[in-house]
C-alpha cells in the first residue's frame, strides 16, 4: 500500500494585503507542518489557477487542505476538482479586526465560493475556521488527516466472514459488493467447518507453545481442563494463520452453538485475542461490527471493546456493555487482568471474564444499516468508568455524555443493531470526519 499524502493548496490574488497574506502563509505551514511529516507544501501563496494546476500536476493527494488565503474565486477549486480525487478539508482565516481601512484578506467569501463549487461537483469535504496558531485548529488538522489516512487504508483491507451469522443474527451480514463500494474493502468468506477441522490438525507441540504464550498474558487458564486449553491454541493459531494468508485486517465469526457442540470448545478467546493482534475479532457473524472495530481501532490505536447494551441506570447516567466471553486481553482492568473463565450459557472455557479498565474519553459508535440497505453511523461517547466484572463476561461501564434514558429510548426507536464498539480514546471528531469522506450519515446521540 502506498504512503498517505495530503497537499496543501493556499490561494489567493495580489490585490489584497500581501504583508498579512504572507504572514499567516508561513504561520499555516508551520501548524501543518506541526501535526503531520505527510503533506507537501508549495514555496510560496498560489496567486493563479495555473500555479494551482502547476503544483499540482505531479502531485495524488489523499486530501488537499485548501485555504483562502485572501478571496479567490470559485476557478481556483474548479481546478483542483480537475486535478485531484479526494477529500478536501477547506480552511478558512479570521479577518483581521476592520479599523475603518481596507479589507485585508476576505478569506471567508472565497471560502464560501470554494465551498459551493464543492458542492456542485459532489466532492465531500470538511470545514475549518481559526488562526493557524490556535490548538483547536491544530487539532482538527490532526483529525482530518488521521481519518483521510484511515480511509486510504481501507483501500485494499479484507475483511473475513468464518461461517454464517447464528439464526436471528443476519443483521451484521456483509454483502462483498457493498463493502467495496461504501469502504473499498473486499470480503474473504469460509465455511467454520474448515478451519475446525483445521485445528484439529495442529500438531500438539505447536500448540503447546501457543498455550504457554497466552497463559504468561492472563489470568486463570490452567484452572481449565487441559483438552479445552490445547484446542483452544490451536484455534488460535489457525486463525492467525488464516488471517496472515488472506490479508484479513477485521474478521467475524460465527461462534454459538458449532464451536460448543461440534468443537467442543469457544472460539471467544481466539477473537479477543485477535484484536490484540490488530486483527479487529468480532463474535455472532457480525461483519459490520467487526469493520467498525477496525476504524475504532485505526482511529484510537488501542484495541476496542465489542458488546451488547445489557443495562441503563438512570440515576447514574451510565450504560454497561457487556459479551459473553470477548474483549481483549490489553483492555483488562489492570487489577484483575485479563481473567480466563468459562462461557456463562454453555459451561466451556476458555472465555475471557473480566471488567475492563476505565478510561477518561471513550467513544461509543457503529455502522449499521438504513432500511434501504445503506450504511449509517450511530455515535455518543462518554467515559469508562472503574467497575468490577458486572456479569459472567466481559463488561464495560460508560457514563455518558448524554442522557442515558433519552439515549435508549431514541436509539431503540431508530432501529440500531444490538452490538457496539466501545473505543477507549476520543475519536469522535475522526469518526465525523470519516463519515463524511465516506459519504455515510451520522447520527450522533
Amino acid at each position: 500500500m502506498s504512503h498517505f499524502q495530503a497537499v496543501y493548496v493556499p490561494v489567493g490574488v495580489p490585490t489584497y494585503h500581501m504583508e498579512t497574506a504572507q504572514q499567516v502563509f508561513e504561520q499555516s505551514v508551520a501548524a501543518i507542518r506541526s501535526v503531520t511529516d505527510a503533506c507537501a507544501c508549495p514555496d510560496s501563496i498560489l496567486l493563479s489557477t495555473e500555479d494551482v494546476e502547476q503544483f499540482l500536476d505531479k502531485a495524488e493527494p489523499d486530501l488537499v487542505i485548501f485555504q483562502n488565503i485572501t478571496f479567490a474565486n470559485a476557478a481556483y477549486m474548479e481546478t483542483v476538482l480537475h486535478k485531484t480525487d479526494c477529500p478536501v478539508l477547506l480552511w478558512t482565516l479570521p479577518e483581521p479586526a476592520g479599523d475603518g481601512g481596507r479589507l485585508r484578506l476576505n478569506s471567508l467569501t472565497g471560502t464560501y465560493s470554494a465551498a459551493n463549487m464543492l458542492h456542485s461537483g459532489a466532492r465531500s469535504y470538511e470545514y475549518l475556521l481559526g488562526d493557524p496558531d490556535e490548538e483547536d485548529v491544530r487539532a482538527k488538522l490532526r483529525a482530518t488527516l488521521h481519518a483521510a489516512d484511515v480511509r486510504k487504508q481501507l483501500h485494499g483491507l479484507n475483511l473475513a466472514q468464518v461461517g454464517e451469522p447464528p439464526e436471528g443474527f443476519a443483521f451484521g451480514s456483509a454483502d462483498a459488493e457493498d463493502l467495496r463500494k461504501a469502504f473499498g474493502v473486499g470480503l474473504v468468506n469460509v465455511p467454520a467447518e474448515d478451519l475446525m477441522a483445521a485445528a484439529r490438525a495442529v500438531p500438539d507441540e505447536e500448540a503447546a507453545a501457543a498455550l504457554a504464550e497466552v497463559q504468561s498474558a492472563t489470568v486463570g487458564m490452567d484452572r481449565l481442563p487441559e483438552k479445552n486449553r490445547m484446542d483452544f491454541a490451536r484455534l488460535l493459531l489457525v486463525y492467525r494463520k488464516f488471517a496472515a494468508d488472506h490479508n484479513v485486517s477485521a474478521l467475524t465469526s460465527r461462534c454459538w452453538p458449532d464451536f460448543f457442540t461440534d468443537y467442543g470448545t469457544p472460539v471467544c478467546a481466539v477473537l479477543s485475542l485477535l484484536t490484540d493482534d490488530g486483527i479487529a475479532g468480532s463474535c455472532e457473524g457480525d461483519a459490520i461490527g467487526a469493520l467498525s472495530m477496525l476504524l475504532g481501532m485505526r482511529l484510537s490505536g488501542k484495541p476496542v471493546f465489542f458488546g451488547d447494551p445489557v443495562a441503563v441506570s438512570e440515576t447514574e447516567n451510565t450504560m454497561t456493555f457487556w459479551h459473553c466471553g470477548m474483549a481483549p486481553a490489553g483492555l483488562a482492568d489492570p487489577d484483575g487482568g485479563a481473567v480466563i473463565g468459562v462461557h456463562p450459557n454453555r459451561g466451556i472455557g476458555p472465555v475471557m471474564d473480566f471488567g475492563c479498565m476505565p478510561a477518561e474519553h471513550v467513544t461509543v459508535f457503529r455502522l449499521g444499516r438504513q432500511p434501504d440497505g445503506s450504511f449509517r453511523l450511530f455515535l455518543t461517547s462518554g467515559r469508562a468508568l472503574k467497575r468490577p466484572k458486572q456479569y459472567q463476561g466481559t463488561s464495560t461501564v460508560v457514563e455518558l455524555l448524554s442522557d442515558a434514558g433519552t439515549l435508549v429510548d431514541r436509539t431503540v426507536r431508530d432501529g440500531w443493531e444490538p452490538h457496539f464498539v466501545v473505543a477507549y480514546e476520543d475519536i469522535r471528531t475522526e469518526l465525523l470526519a470519516l463519515a463524511r469522506m465516506l459519504r455515510i450519515p451520522v447520527c450522533e446521540y
